[in-house]
């Protein structure tokens, strides 16, 4: 679905960026979200990164074995020639910026007594309506880190990443909000998430500005397809609430290792965006045919204070800043489903949106709001988890393609929702994905 001609009062997270080409003879100009100088270089499997780099007097910043064999770091512009012309080398892309698309809304609060957010009730995971709560899951939350000292998140699994110094510490608030939502414990404080019984890892691949880059991502990737089946409970999700412009296939080597994580069985779940202007299609990772692209959708009917608009925004609205398209069975691209990315959009006295976010954890303690893409991929990944689970225990198994298609059919209102917003412009994609369910899913 493409909405245009919004009135809003959210700014757009999802930050455009030129595109360069993926195999760089010489040096380059970039654009401004560009990393100037960074590169990623992806080589022959029987290559070994530390020879190439150390052959051509580079010091990487990340070394790749497992997803790709290669090396991302700073390449000065006299060495790229000859770097692009060893025979070893397949590609050398030029770094880009990838950001956290989740905005706060206010409404912060400390420690309380426990709620259910509307979104987990929104997606049928309230404690006790399903019989599965993720135990013995692992999920991945490739993000800013996770609070670590957060009551409603602990035990978090024993092992993390970090591409920034020594600690996958949360320091912006993002990760800690989106893994509440897959995950925070059933405990009686605060919050309560899809999956409560879930372990959530911490893979600390943006910075404490939520920003990060191709490269930092790949590092955090590599690590879980590392670790995925050395830690306990094993990885099976990988959540990523984060992106940027771009294609298929500005950076093979990212598409790569996305690829290589999916082959080993475990379900990557991407934000398809915030800009109502673009398609997912125009979105990384959210592109990718290997991963599950979510939009965003309101959580509940919202309310409206505007004399010159009678109506409001109804719970399963597509919400006025979600990216869309429709899934093609041939490319495999487009979103697979839709899921709460914000509680309520409310109309004000002035005729604007005002988004409510989804209540979840919120760092050094208590709760906060949060609307975007974000937040609606996380109730995802926390279904997944459930799935997941019900399949360890039928001692059976489920791979990615198969949690895809069952998410897809389980959906509550295929063909009827996301509906059209009241207050925007809209055409329909022809495909009306529905929102997610936990029942649904789990009954596939």
């Amino acid at each position: 679905m493409r909405r245009i001609g919004m009135n809003k009062r959210t700014c757009l997270l999802w930050i455009p960026l030129a595109v360069s080409g993926t195999i760089l003879l010489t040096g380059a100009g970039f654009a401004q979200d560009g990393a100037p100088g960074q590169y990623i270089v992806e080589l022959n499997n029987d290559a070994v990164p530390e020879v190439v780099a150390t052959h051509h007097g580079l010091a990487p910043q990340f070394v790749y074995r497992k997803t790709i064999k290669g090396f991302a770091g700073a390449i000065p512009p006299g060495q790229l020639k000859a770097l692009a012309q060893d025979q070893r080398v397949l590609s050398i892309t030029p770094d880009r910026v990838m950001k956290a698309i989740g905005k706060p809304t206010g409404e912060s609060a400390p420690t309380a007594p426990q709620v259910v957010p509307a979104g987990v009730q929104r997606v049928g995971a309230a404690p006790g309506n399903v019989g599965f709560k993720g135990a013995g899951v692992g999920v991945a939350v490739v993000d800013t880190g996770l609070d670590f000292k957060h009551a409603d998140l602990q035990p978090l699994g024993t092992a993390s990443f970090t591409a920034y110094g020594t600690s996958a510490q949360d320091d912006n608030g993002h990760g800690t909000h989106c893994g509440g939502i897959v995950a925070a414990r059933n405990n009686s404080r605060d919050v309560v998430g899809v999956a409560p019984e879930a372990t959530l890892y911490a893979v600390k691949v943006l910075d404490r500005s939520g920003s990060g880059t191709d490269s930092s991502i790949m590092a955090g990737l590599e690590w879980i397809a590392t670790e995925a089946n050395q830690v306990s409970p094993a990885i099976r999700v990988v959540t990523m609430s984060l992106g940027r412009q771009g294609t298929v296939n500005d950076n093979p080597a990212l598409r790569t290792a996305i690829q290589n994580v999916a082959a080993l069985g475990i379900s990557v779940v991407v934000a398809a965006g915030n800009d109502p202007k673009l398609e997912v299609t125009s979105e990384v990772p959210a592109a990718y045919p290997e991963v599950m692209a979510i939009a965003s959708t309101t959580a509940r009917d919202g309310t409206s204070q505007s004399r010159s608009f009678s109506g409001y925004i109804k719970a399963d609205t597509a919400s006025y800043f979600t990216t869309d398209g429709a899934f093609d069975e041939t490319t495999r691209q487009g979103v697979t489903i839709s899921a709460p990315g914000e509680d309520v959009e409310n109309i004000s006295k002035a005729g604007l949106i005002q988004s409510v976010g989804i209540l979840s954890t919120k760092l050094s303690g208590g709760t906060t709001r949060m609307s975007g893409t974000s937040m609606a991929t996380p109730h995802v990944a926390g279904v997944i988890a459930l799935m997941y689970e019900k399949a360890l225990t039928q001692g059976t198994s489920i791979d990615p393609e198969t949690v895809r298609v069952k998410i897809a059919t389980g959906a509550s209102k295929a063909g009827v929702a996301p509906l059209a917003s009241p207050t925007t412009s809209y055409t329909p994609d022809n495909d009306l994905e529905g929102i997610v369910s936990a029942p649904g899913a789990l009954a596939q």
